[in-house]
């Protein structure tokens, strides 16, 4: 009984892991530097001058760094100063071309615990990434490190 016990735990185990190993494929896997940054003025998006860059790995995590040249910039729901820092665990979705990361870390601290689901296109070595709300007003275009 003991046994049938321990092997049932582990094939829960490895059943609850699945999501992760099946991410190995996923285009989304990889160093990301972002090329443009795009925000909601006027209804329309219009670029602003951020730099950053986004690390995905196949473990299912996710960080992500940006930078507004402006060290006075408006804080946004993202921001402090014009910069953005968070970490979390992340779940991809190819089939549908979102992912959700489930925050644990950021520099806007109200952010830790909320799930984001984000949208995304890869084509080549470039990635677009939007949020799935269009109302959130952002869109940023990334380039895949190369080695």
């Amino acid at each position: 009984m003991k046994i049938k016990m321990k092997i049932a735990t582990l094939l829960l185990a490895l059943a609850s892991a699945t999501p992760v190993f099946a991410q190995d494929n996923s285009p989304l896997i990889g160093a990301w530097r972002m090329t443009k940054f795009e925000a909601a003025s006027n209804g329309k998006l219009q670029p602003v001058p951020y730099s950053g860059q986004l690390v995905i790995t196949s473990a299912g995590t996710l960080s992500a760094q940006a930078m507004n040249p402006d060290p006075n910039a408006a804080p946004t729901p993202y921001t402090i100063n014009g910069y953005e820092a968070l970490y979390g665990s992340i779940v991809i979705n190819d089939s549908t071309n979102t992912f959700v990361t489930t925050v644990q870390s950021a520099l806007v601290r109200n952010l830790i615990g909320q799930k984001m689901e984000r949208a995304f296109k890869v084509s080549g070595n470039r990635m677009v990434l939007s949020p799935v709300d269009p109302n959130e007003g952002w869109r940023v275009t990334y380039e895949r490190y190369q080695q």
